[in-house]
């Protein structure tokens, strides 16, 4: 692998997004459905944070799955929103920006995902999994 190669070689197009107002009976719904462990945060089609998988769970910690802890459980998950567990402030890249560059912002940041936009749209995520893959072959 080049690390001079542009993210926009690695980077993953097809995203699925939440809104920061969406329930997170939809994040787990995400999660449980994809294998992926970082979802986009859009706010008015902006990116404006991300959630990861850890943030979801540390939401959910602390609740056994006895009736009433499963319903309260729903009930949190059901009146509680994105934007109160995604991360803010991120890191983001270009497209044109190369790999060597989102790795010292992973080494740095000690991030997993960095989003990629363009014009202030969101284009693509890359992740340190993609990388290690890329590596791999």
């Amino acid at each position: 692998m080049d690390t001079n190669q542009p993210v926009s070689s690695l980077m993953r197009k097809q995203l699925v997004t939440l809104s920061v107002d969406d329930p997170l009976t939809k994040v787990q719904t995400v999660f449980d459905e994809n294998d992926f462990h970082h979802i986009p945060v859009l706010d008015s089609g902006k990116l404006a944070g991300i959630v990861s998988k850890s943030d979801f769970l540390f939401f959910q910690k602390g609740f056994s799955k006895t009736k009433r802890e499963e319903e309260l459980e729903a009930f949190r998950m059901k009146t509680h929103r994105v934007k109160e567990i995604m991360t803010k402030g991120l890191a983001k890249l270009e497209p044109t920006d190369r790999i060597n560059v989102a790795l010292e912002v992973f080494k740095v940041n000690r991030f997993h995902a960095i989003p990629v936009v363009e014009n202030d749209s969101l284009v693509g995520m890359i992740t340190t999994f993609d990388i290690i893959r890329a590596l791999a072959e």
